[in-house]
């Protein structure tokens, strides 16, 4: 299924009009979001009406606190190719500037919700808020929706058996903390970053253990540290996964420079360079530390790629990631 992407809301022709559309920045698609866009794709299905996401982009945040320490855990690429596989039928990605932001609550409703969109049904998160200054949550968007002939549905906070709720939030600390696992369970996959593999100082290939450099940009960034990962080599219309062994950090035993990603995948000899590469995040081994030798790096080298090798052994054979970490 390939869903229908629109930048602005007054873009969308009369097909997909007069819908049920699930509301709100959805950064890190976690389940808790993943519970209001299904209530939407059940609302709208009910109802034979087109089903769609509006999400802000670039993320609000970005434009109120420029200058901040990136935060996201989904960059717009990574959020769509997610919403795709969650059964809606479009997506608008409207863009927000300041112009956009000083639409009041009421504004809102009228001008994007009922005018521009003929919403039949919007669906929300329990602590929804919108418009100018934060100043409309869900009861105004009920009242207001009323008048303007729309109904709204806000979901309430989703968590998991032992009543961890879902959010944003909890994932960056479980990442900032060296948890990714317990982010996985709160995303419902494991977190993953991707982009274009740049050259590095080749030191990896030198030790015996080449690798693949990423600059995390907009992402959050997690504990520094070796991971086990898995890695997704792209390869047009598929993706295919391997095992490896990532550092994220400064490379205190060198450069002490810019955080990196360098990611050596197991039994693997294609060149990466400029090739695009996803890397999922499976188990934290150990934090970054600085070696006093070549030898005393390469012999921890060897240590964590066998660790990792055994995390990861549940995936071999599988040219696929699973949506969640399994437990040792």
């Amino acid at each position: 299924m390939t869903v229908r992407l629109f930048r602005h809301y007054t873009e969308l022709p009369a097909d997909v009009q007069g819908g049920v559309v699930a509301l709100g920045n959805f950064d890190g698609v976690h389940l808790g979001h993943q519970a209001v866009i299904g209530t939407a794709r059940a609302i709208g299905r009910s109802m034979a009406l087109p089903v769609g996401v509006m999400t802000f982009e670039p993320h609000p945040r970005t434009v109120f606190a420029k200058g901040e320490e990136a935060f996201r855990l989904t960059p717009f690429r990574i959020k769509a190719r997610i919403i795709e596989t969650l059964g809606v039928d479009f997506l608008i990605a409207q863009h927000f500037d300041l112009s956009f932001a000083r639409y009041t609550a009421t504004e809102f409703v009228h001008r994007v919700l009922a005018e521009g969109m003929s919403v039949r049904h919007v669906v929300v998160g329990y602590d929804y808020l919108f418009g100018q200054g934060r100043g409309g949550d869900v009861r105004t968007l009920e009242t207001m929706g009323h008048t303007c002939g729309f109904a709204v549905t806000a979901v309430p906070p989703v968590g998991s058996a032992d009543g961890t709720l879902y959010s944003s939030t909890g994932v960056r600390a479980c990442l900032m903390e060296g948890r990714p696992r317990d982010a996985a369970l709160l995303l419902g996959r494991c977190f993953e970053v991707e982009g274009r593999v740049e050259h590095g100082a080749e030191r990896g290939r030198q030790l015996g253990y080449p690798t693949a450099n990423l600059h995390l940009g907009e992402y959050q960034s997690p504990r520094t540290g070796v991971y086990a990962v898995r890695a997704g080599v792209d390869r047009g219309e598929s993706t295919l996964w391997h095992d490896g062994v990532a550092n994220y950090g400064r490379r205190p035993s060198f450069d002490n420079g810019p955080p990196l990603l360098e990611v050596h995948l197991f039994d693997f000899a294609e060149d990466l360079y400029h090739r695009h590469l996803r890397v999922a995040l499976v188990e934290f081994l150990r934090p970054e530390r600085r070696f006093h030798s070549l030898d005393a790096l390469q012999t921890q080298m060897a240590v964590d790629s066998a660790q990792a090798r055994a995390v990861l052994s549940p995936f071999a054979d599988s040219d696929r990631i699973a949506p969640v970490a399994p437990n040792p």
